[in-house]
């Protein structure tokens, strides 16, 4: 809900609907050409924002691009860590800026960069599948795979490290974890993104073309799914 005066800025393509009296502004946010370009390329988010602002009492309601929970955390002069996809909106006068997370972001596949979300007000992030809110106090550690991670506290401390000895490492499916220590709070997803394409890939038809290009052939889709064969893949 947004009172009259109110504004919430979200990424572009989010918007399900609105009610009358709520005003739209595109914009490239808030930090100029250069920090909305840092936040697109290297931060997974979109260029462009949306600034929705209430004239008069409305809401606005708001979709991931991925099936999930959509979580609300407001913040007092706090700041959030969200994972690459993870941040759909937040009140217009918060700060949302890209930030290194260091090379055992690298070796976690989950991306180089993070969202920093500074200030005060409404922060909105989303899931792959439903999310864990977990609360660490001081000195406890808890272990979350890193496909699995949707965000975290200023005040919690992380590290990338492997499941286990080399074997488990290599052959347990698991790869590398963060191991996070509090106090403060961790968001998980109970989905990953990349054990969903894992498993998708292997399932699309494929065919080769004479020239040795192998290719998907997205049209069968639907037939694995129960849908029609051909054309557009029926049903997913």
């Amino acid at each position: 809900m947004l009172e009259e005066g109110e504004s919430i800025t979200a990424e572009a393509g989010a918007l399900v609907s609105h009610t009358e009296g709520v005003e739209i502004t595109t914009s490239r946010g808030k930090g100029g050409f250069l920090k909305s370009l840092k936040r697109a390329t290297v931060g997974g988010e979109r260029f462009f924002r949306n600034t929705f602002e209430a004239t008069k009492d409305g809401s606005v309601t708001l979709a991931p691009p991925l099936p999930g929970d959509v979580v609300h955390k407001h913040l007092n002069s706090e700041t959030v860590y969200v994972q690459s996809g993870g941040y759909i909106a937040a009140d217009d006068d918060m700060d949302v800026d890209t930030r290194w997370g260091g090379a055992r972001t690298f070796f976690g596949g989950e991306g180089l960069f993070l969202l920093k979300v500074t200030g005060n007000g409404p922060l909105f992030m989303s899931s792959y599948g439903a999310v864990e809110e977990r609360e660490l106090s001081s000195g406890e550690k808890f272990v979350v795979d890193t496909g699995h991670v949707v965000a975290f506290d200023e005040g919690v401390s992380w590290d990338v490290r492997r499941v286990g000895g080399l074997k488990s490492t290599l052959f347990s499916g698991e790869g590398l974890v963060c191991e996070f220590e509090g106090s403060g709070t961790v968001w998980l997803q109970t989905r990953s993104q990349d054990a969903f394409v894992a498993w998708l890939v292997p399932q699309l038809p494929i065919s080769e073309s004479d020239s040795g290009n192998v290719k998907f052939d997205v049209g069968d889709v639907g037939g694995f799914f129960g849908g029609r064969k051909g054309g557009r893949g029926g049903n997913i």
